[in-house]
């Protein structure tokens, strides 16, 4: 668990000796466009905002869906600014479980930032914990000097995620009514990947917003036909949130892929089928 997340009491040691390191508040939420606000409202001292559509991500495309990967010159420019160094550790956290920070923790590892972690339980668990919160904006530091090496962690593209489903797991990290295609709030389409398996990423959180134990999550993936040995992608609406379950699953010691353009992608382009309802499912007519 140590390489995915850092407890809070562990952050404030680091703090407290001074640490050199690089704190990324993310907070984000689809349908809240005020993450920015939230931070300067009060966030982790020492912390800086990174901003999940314009830094984490490129312009949205229906070909690259809601929040395609960012280009790695963009990226390396961004972390630098960040202050990022090599060796040196950084630990990412919102205020909603690791649902957006799992963003940044994924796409620095992709990137090949070795010592990335997520805050575990976030400023809730901060703020619960008794430590201090700091208002107000810290600029980004800059004179970071990593160089970034892109394709440290594995990536399905559409083709590859369709065929994932009759080789290996393919996992919708998706809230279920979104999965059966009930609602869709923001997509082209409603339902799901035909073949792919509903696991919401709220199944990852304790009730406390932690994340559970590495052997309670062990149980949960298993339930739905994911072991070690299994072949694992992951998508959401956007590969947001498909990054917490990527996360969570390195926490129960299953490597897992990411599907970045997610429905927001596969969505978009009418020659790919959709299915409804419970199970995994056939095109829908």
């Amino acid at each position: 668990m140590t390489d995915v997340l850092i407890t809070t009491e562990e952050l404030r040691a680091l703090l407290s000796d001074a640490t050199e390191l690089t704190i990324l508040d993310v907070r984000w939420a689809l349908g809240d466009p005020h993450g920015e606000q939230h931070y300067r409202d009060g966030h982790v001292p020492g912390a800086i905002f990174a901003n999940l559509d314009t830094e984490l991500a490129s312009p949205a495309t229906a070909a690259g869906g809601r929040h395609p990967l960012p280009a790695v010159a963009d990226l390396q420019d961004t972390v630098r600014r960040w202050g990022v160094r090599t060796g040196k550790p950084v630990v990412a956290y919102d205020n909603t479980g690791g649902l957006a920070a799992a963003r940044a923790w994924w796409l620095l590892r992709w990137a090949g930032v070795d010592d990335v972690r997520l805050l575990d339980g976030g400023l809730g668990a901060w703020i619960a914990a008794g430590h201090d919160v700091q208002t107000g904006e810290n600029p980004a530091p800059g004179g970071g000097d990593v160089t970034l090496r892109p394709g440290q962690l594995p990536v399905l593209d559409a083709d590859q995620a369709a065929a994932l489903t009759g080789t290996g797991v393919l996992l919708d990290a998706r809230p279920g009514e979104r999965y059966r295609g009930e609602v869709e709030p923001v997509d082209s389409r409603p339902g799901h990947i035909p073949g792919a398996v509903s696991a919401p990423t709220a199944g990852n959180l304790g009730t406390n917003g932690t994340f559970r134990d590495p052997a309670e999550l062990r149980e949960r993936f298993a339930a739905l036909g994911v072991d070690a040995a299994a072949t694992v992608g992951v998508y959401c609406g956007s590969g947001v949130t498909a990054a917490h379950e990527v996360a969570a699953l390195a926490v129960a010691g299953i490597p897992a892929a990411l599907y970045p353009g997610s429905w927001s992608q596969w969505s978009a382009d009418p020659a790919r089928p959709a299915a409804t309802g419970e199970q995994p499912g056939t095109p829908a007519v």
